[in-house]
């Protein structure tokens, strides 16, 4: 009996070898493939990151490297199975000149096999997991990692007489990633993770765990949750009793998430994060970028927004370099990119595809109504931790 899964696989494979090996038909057209959840749990991942892009494109037009630009949006809901057969679809049907968005690590993981046959560059607007780069020669990231960020909170804490804490992560990789270097440095630094505590990734019930944090009455919980859980966390943090207790709540700028921060109340007043970007960072580019969108959209831009505007940024600016073409060449084209970005400056490292930025430690505060996360101090120029061993 000939088996037709095998088959199959095979002759979608050696499509993907075709295509990587400058088989793209010339065009007058360039196409970027975008998969992101637009639907589920991270839909607003999808829909920050879709807002983004149509506004880079309305600002800067739809030409890169003297060629017009389509792109294409698909959503996964952030099915790494869907992840992969849109990222397969795009690259052989499509011929994308990149494949963008990966709102979550596994999503990632799945599609960077695709990129690496078929070489086509896979810029990740979202995902977080330090080892996300090493999968593939072609991803480049422009979101950020759980280490740059965990590392500058728990400087902060053990800076500020935090000594006994309580982790609670997401269960997968971004959670492990930021597990491991908050509680490597606090460690560093004197302290001690007294429990380390973990959520699944899909609709997790926050309550039993949020007893077992107050059982243990630490000075601090440090949370990571993914983007679009912070709401529902917050709320049952503030029926617990938690920012009543004396606990203090620091955590990754996933939690205190632009998008939903104003939805949260406020409990979440005081909450001090360590994030890349903020929609209250006062910079010149910051403001325009804000006040653009925002008009554009009628909700305010979060840090997914920022990673997929500066993605679309290094996508253009390399097709500038390459005059339209793809392949090892836009990947190189992309390398040590620098820029000024509505978060700051930042510059992709030539070595590792990731992006190097500033990270911030912010504290949320309510201003003309509204809670913002306010930037107080900063840590100028962070590599990837992850990436430093």
């Amino acid at each position: 009996m000939i088996n037709t899964t095998k088959r199959v696989t095979l002759t979608a494979m050696s499509a993907l070898a075709l295509i990587g090996s400058g088989a793209h038909a010339q065009s007058d057209t360039v196409k970027i493939g975008v998969i992101l959840p637009m639907t589920g749990q991270q839909a607003s991942t999808g829909r920050q990151i879709d807002a983004a892009i149509k506004l880079w494109v309305a600002q800067n037009g739809n030409k890169a490297g003297g060629k017009k630009v389509e792109v294409i949006i698909k959503d996964d809901g952030s099915l790494p199975d869907a992840t992969r057969r849109l990222a397969q679809e795009l690259v052989v049907n499509d011929k994308v000149v990149a494949l963008a968005g990966f709102g979550i690590t596994p999503s990632a993981m799945a599609a960077a096999p695709i990129a690496t046959q078929s070489k086509t560059p896979l810029v990740v607007m979202a995902a977080a997991t330090s080892s996300i780069t090493e999968a593939s020669p072609y991803v480049v990231r422009t979101s950020f990692t759980l280490p740059q960020v965990s590392v500058g909170l728990a400087e902060w804490a053990s800076a500020n007489k935090i000594k006994k804490v309580v982790s609670l992560v997401a269960d997968y990789g971004p959670g492990y990633d930021a597990e491991k270097f908050f509680a490597e440095r606090i460690l560093f630094n004197g302290g001690q993770v007294i429990e380390k505590l973990r959520t699944p990734l899909r609709a997790p019930d926050f309550a039993p765990v949020l007893q077992k944090v107050r059982d243990a009455n630490p000075d601090a919980l440090f949370v990571f949750l993914p983007s679009g859980q912070g709401a529902a966390f917050m709320k049952q943090f503030g029926e617990r009793g938690l920012d009543k207790a004396g606990i203090r709540l620091i955590a990754t700028g996933d939690v205190t998430d632009d998008d939903q921060l104003n939805d949260m109340g406020d409990v979440a007043i005081g909450v001090v994060s360590s994030h890349h970007y903020s929609a209250a960072h006062p910079s010149p580019a910051n403001k325009k970028f804000v006040e653009a969108f925002q008009a554009a959209n009628k909700f305010r831009p979060n840090f997914m927004a920022v990673g997929g505007y500066d993605g679309m940024r290094l996508i253009y600016k390399g097709l500038d370099t390459t005059k339209g073409a793809g392949g090892d060449a836009l990947v190189t084209a992309m390398k040590g990119q620098l820029f000024e970005s509505p978060r700051g400056q930042v510059l992709i490292d030539a070595q590792t595809r990731d992006i190097i930025q500033d990270v911030y430690i912010r504290k949320v505060e309510k201003k003309d109504g509204q809670l913002w996360n306010i930037e107080f101090d900063t840590i100028k120029s962070v590599k990837d931790p992850g990436k430093n061993r």
